[in-house]
């Protein structure tokens, strides 16, 4: 797709955490979130985990109020955080996660205060309650109409809305009369725009990108995210363009890329196309056990239109894989490298900041400063001309270069002594391999 005539880029990224989440860096802080999202390229950030008590009294002690938003750094930044909620509606175990933005640190004080009567937020960043969706919904209007109330990573298996291990079959059957308050969903590293496309039921919402980072570094920070485009950026202008499907475009994993674009079992070293694993009806081959469902064969079950459909007045999106990560496939080290540093450090010192590596400089001015491989890909990219073996089950998935000599994905199985049980060499198995048994 064509990026879009944008005269007043703002890249930004609400989904984010603290060094208070859980499996976060401890270098998530406001100082090295604000450095790097100007690395990036960002312009925006939500705070993450403004109910975590101690990460808000730091954010109400370094926020500044500008103008209809906060500041810090040089970089804006608006009150977000992460909910996880686990409770039973339908017969069924239910396990979501949703993103909520607020207007101001007041509204997110008296957020907290509600929240207080539900159970303990100081334990964790993305803190754990057992109410419904409904009641967080209904809850949210009451406090303040302009909360914004999003879906996360809507479509992975264990807390995304629509995921196949514990979310619903719509938005509808989740939030039920509670939907008008629904505008957006997000894509999740799994997915894309385009999978989303393709289920008619969801035409109503926007569907925006975020990275969903667990450490500030710029391979995590920005890795998807929403482009607007105004001069000055406020609250209102951002939550106003994602209800009225007026921002610009987002960027997006490579869906393959994700850790649950496949079925599969990261513990048997295997994973499926959905065509292959309906086949296997969806029952692991090694362990004989359900097989971890992923975001592709989900989007499959629930898809009502053919793959490459476009709707009318469809938001356009790129794909990328972070900077430093393709640096470090062309290079064949790993992204914390000193030669990968280096050779990226050096690419920020001389074009800016890397979403205009990865969107706006001429492939003439790449190759000038860069490798021809480095360059290729990246060129690749913006074409969506990048091939991947698929991640599932929690493994990321890895670009391929050459589709005549496929790596392996490097499978770090949870329990070492599947290998002993079962004989099997994890590294070695290609997806087909019990198909053809």
């Amino acid at each position: 797709m064509e990026t879009p005539d944008i005269k007043n880029p703002q890249f930004v990224d609400l989904h984010i955490h603290s060094k208070y989440a859980r499996a976060t860096s401890k270098n998530c802080d406001l100082e090295n979130l604000a450095k790097n999202a100007k690395i990036k390229g960002l312009t925006v950030l939500g705070t993450g985990d403004f109910t975590h008590p101690i990460w808000l009294k730091e954010l109400k002690s370094k926020l500044e109020w500008q103008d209809g938003i906060y500041e810090y750094g040089g970089i804006k930044f608006m009150p977000t955080t992460e909910l996880s909620l686990v409770y039973t509606q339908g017969g069924k175990g239910r396990r979501i996660h949703h993103i909520l933005f607020a207007p101001n640190l007041e509204v997110v004080d008296q957020i907290n205060a509600w929240i207080d009567t539900k159970g303990r937020r100081d334990y964790d960043g993305r803190p754990i309650f057992g109410f419904s969706s409904i009641e967080l919904v209904e809850k949210m209007m009451t406090i303040d109409k302009n909360i914004m109330i999003i879906p996360a990573h809507v479509w992975t298996p264990w807390f995304g809305l629509l995921g196949s291990m514990s979310g619903f079959n719509s938005l509808e059957e989740c939030f039920q009369d509670k939907t008008k308050n629904i505008h957006a969903i997000e894509t999740g590293l799994s997915s894309d725009p385009a999978m989303n496309w393709r289920v008619s039921s969801l035409d109503k919402y926007a569907i925006v990108s975020f990275s969903d980072n667990h450490s500030p570094t710029p391979n995590r920070i920005g890795r998807e995210c929403t482009l607007f485009d105004h001069k000055e950026i406020t609250y209102k202008k951002i939550t106003d363009d994602i209800k009225n499907k007026q921002f610009k475009m987002t960027i997006e994993f490579f869906p393959e890329e994700g850790k649950y674009h496949y079925d599969g079992h990261r513990n048997c070293g295997v994973s499926f196309s959905p065509e292959e694993s309906n086949r296997l009806k969806k029952i692991c081959p090694v362990c004989k056990r359900p097989m971890i469902i992923g975001v592709q064969n989900r989007v499959e079950e629930l898809a009502d239109r053919p793959e490459g459909f476009v709707p009318k007045n469809a938001i356009p999106f790129k794909s990328f894989v972070p900077l430093i990560e393709a640096i470090s496939f062309i290079e064949g080290t790993s992204s914390t490298s000193k030669k990968a540093s280096e050779l990226y450090g050096n690419m920020i010192e001389r074009f800016g900041n890397e979403f205009n590596i990865l969107i706006n400089t001429s492939e003439d001015d790449l190759k000038k400063y860069t490798s021809e491989k480095l360059t290729n890909f990246i060129i690749r990219m913006r074409k969506g001309d990048v091939k991947f073996i698929p991640g599932f089950d929690g493994v990321y998935g890895k670009p391929i270069l050459d589709q005549n000599n496929i790596p392996k994905l490097d499978i770090k199985p949870d329990k070492p002594d599947i290998k002993k049980k079962t004989g099997i060499k994890i590294k070695e198995k290609s997806l087909g391999d019990f198909l053809s048994k």
